[in-house]
């Protein structure tokens, strides 16, 4: 695919339309599969939201912390320069990074990212990873035995840019899940050909003994 940018982001809360912010972005660059040192990573001004507890817990970010850092203005051109028009990737992006980071760009008045350069590594895990019991990012960089010691006391965007291109790397290596419909299919049509089943099947031509007929009784007498 040439070149592919893997990214993340951390906000105050999951609520952009209720003024909730982008406060960092990490993103991670790949070409022809390969996962290179170029890099972008921005710690954001909220511009006086307040980031509450719950969310604080998730990525240890704090507004002290962002006090002295650009505000998304200046960030934001940035970041739309370093992802060009190469296809870019977020986990779960389609429901949450894609609207949340084009909800900042529409305030500012910039383009935003088209859908068309929008992946989502989940959709991808989901056709391709046939076995985990959940599609998360965790889950997968388990599936696939990638460490995840690096975000151990909190999650950052750049680090999860990281694990997620180290995912992606490998769901570009996986081949399709099959599609289950058709194995389902395949087998009932091969238990249908059973030589035991169907309209072929020999029926018995004689009656039955007096001891069958007693073993038969006694059984329907014991399930009543």
């Amino acid at each position: 695919m040439g070149r592919v940018i893997c990214f993340d982001i951390e906000t105050t809360g999951l609520e952009y339309m209720r003024g909730d912010r982008c406060i960092e972005i990490g993103a991670v660059e790949m070409i022809d599969g390969q996962i290179t040192d170029n890099t972008f990573h921005e710690y954001i001004n909220p511009d006086g939201k307040i980031i509450p507890p719950d969310s604080y817990m998730v990525h240890k970010i704090s507004n002290a912390f962002l006090e002295d850092k650009p505000k998304m203005a200046v960030v934001a051109p940035r970041f739309l320069a370093f992802i060009g028009d190469s296809p870019i990737v977020a986990h779960n992006g389609l429901d949450f990074d894609f609207p949340f980071i084009n909800h900042e760009l529409q305030m500012l008045g910039l383009p935003q990212i088209p859908r068309a350069q929008q992946y989502d590594s989940i959709v991808i895990a989901r056709n391709r990873v046939f076995g985990p019991k959940s599609y998360s990012l965790d889950a997968l960089a388990k599936w696939y035995g990638i460490s995840l010691t690096a975000r151990a006391d909190a999650h950052g965007a750049l680090i999860d840019a990281e694990i997620l291109a180290k995912v992606y790397k490998e769901l570009e290596n996986t081949a399709p899940a099959p599609d289950v419909s058709e194995i389902i299919a395949k087998q009932h049509d091969a238990f249908l050909a059973h030589p035991k089943i169907g309209a072929g099947f020999p029926h018995r031509e004689f009656a039955p003994q007096p001891d069958e007929l007693a073993t038969h009784q006694q059984f329907m007498e014991s399930i009543q």
